[in-house]
């Protein structure tokens, strides 16, 4: 075994739940308000059990092959063909870094107002920015497992004390629907919560020192503690009307614990995106090193938090799962159904399997629109998958290699 590969159950359990526990998650469970609250969790639990299990099907990947999740689009895409993917998630993990800022900033912000008249939201975005910036400095290796492993246990602490308020009210449980919202809607929002992790996860699964435990501790610690934040949410935003988790926190009288929970919460989930994206770009340039990237992306995260807009959250949910779940359901199809597991290093670009990408994108899109139960990630996977594995026999002659004697392709 490779001396890095030393990631346990235990550190993959507690990685997964430090993600999950999220002022972003609590945001998208109060989208639920209007199923009400036994038909909102019901779409929660739904949702989370088939995204939670993709997810981790694409660390398997990760762990077998010792590869980050965006290299491992190379087997299905070609070298050229994932330059594409790891443009798009740096994008999309910018923005989700982004976001986070914001959306703890604003909330802790609040906070701040309340207990001390302090109004200074620049001045947050730039703290929680920095922390998160403090967190990549430290790393993989050291002291992190210890830092992250306590930061992770006071975060599961305070978020028992916010469950134990915010669930007071029994009222919630028997609060008539709003209306407005369809259950596939509800199954869709809690679906691609978990599917916006897929090319990000193998970045972490590829250091652990089993794929079996990996697995199981990363499915464990994301299912229920995205699970229990969305419900959290919901529950939140169906009592009070609102889902802010400042609104929350001060309503429980949390006080300082308050603070903790949104700037600890976010600085665990929040250093994932900004090293993940480290890692998709030096896929451009092989050279430069991912943790510098990653300071990098922190910095321009935490200067577009400064100036963006949380407003359109939910769309740029949809938009992420238009993008990676077929993109998945190609990589997945072709590694544990097709069995191609290995990149061939002379594959630049599979059109074929770019063209059946992006029927699925423009599938996703429609799909939506249909209101399935469902919901369209799950619909659209599948069919993209069975698409691409019924094409793979016609279309393995649509690619572009490179121009060396007996090229292993074509």
């Amino acid at each position: 075994m490779n001396e890095s590969n030393t990631l346990k159950f235990r550190h993959y359990l507690l990685l997964w739940f430090g993600a999950a526990v999220s002022v972003a998650e609590i945001l998208a469970g109060g989208l639920l308000v209007p199923l009400g609250f036994t038909t909102g969790s019901t779409a929660i639990l739904l949702g989370h059990l088939i995204g939670t299990t993709l997810l981790v099907m694409g660390g398997i990947i990760g762990t077998r092959e010792r590869i980050p999740a965006i290299e491992s689009t190379r087997i299905s895409f070609g070298a050229y063909g994932s330059l594409l993917f790891a443009g798009l998630n740096v994008l999309q993990l910018i923005g989700w870094t982004a976001i986070m800022i914001i959306s703890a900033a604003k909330s802790a912000n609040e906070i701040t107002k309340m207990l001390w008249q302090f109004d200074q939201l620049t001045l947050w975005c730039l703290v929680i920015g920095g922390l998160i910036f403090l967190w990549i400095v430290l790393g993989r290796e050291g002291g992190w497992k210890l830092i992250n492993m306590a930061a992770v246990l006071l975060l599961f602490g305070l978020t028992i004390m916010l469950s134990a308020m915010v669930f007071k009210d029994t009222n919630v449980f028997a609060k008539a629907p709003a209306g407005g919202m369809l259950f596939s809607e509800g199954v869709e929002l809690s679906v691609v919560m978990p599917l916006s992790w897929l090319p990000l996860i193998a970045d972490y699964t590829r250091f652990a020192d089993n794929a079996k435990k990996a697995a199981w501790g990363s499915w464990l610690g994301y299912f229920f503690g995205s699970c229990w934040m969305y419900l959290i949410g919901l529950a939140a935003a169906i009592s009070t009307g609102k889902a802010d988790p400042a609104d929350i926190m001060l309503a429980a009288n949390l006080g300082l614990a308050a603070l903790g929970i949104i700037v600890l919460s976010t600085v665990t989930t929040t250093f994932m995106d900004a090293y993940s994206a480290g890692v998709s770009f030096i896929n451009f340039r092989p050279g430069l090193n991912e943790k510098l990237v990653a300071l990098v992306v922190t910095v321009v995260g935490t200067l577009l938090a400064l100036v963006a807009d949380i407003e359109q959250y939910e769309a740029f949910l949809l938009t992420i799962g238009s993008v990676f779940a077929p993109l998945f359901a190609i990589v997945l199809t072709d590694y544990f159904i097709l069995k191609n597991r290995v990149i061939n290093p002379q594959l630049l670009v599979n059109w074929g399997a770019l063209t059946v990408w992006a029927v699925g994108v423009a599938l996703y899109y429609w799909f939506l629109k249909l209101d399935l139960v469902l919901g369209a990630t799950i619909p659209v996977m599948i069919v993209t998958g069975l698409l691409y594995r019924v094409a793979s026999r016609y279309i393995d002659k649509w690619v572009y290699c490179k121009k060396a004697p007996n090229p292993c392709c074509g």
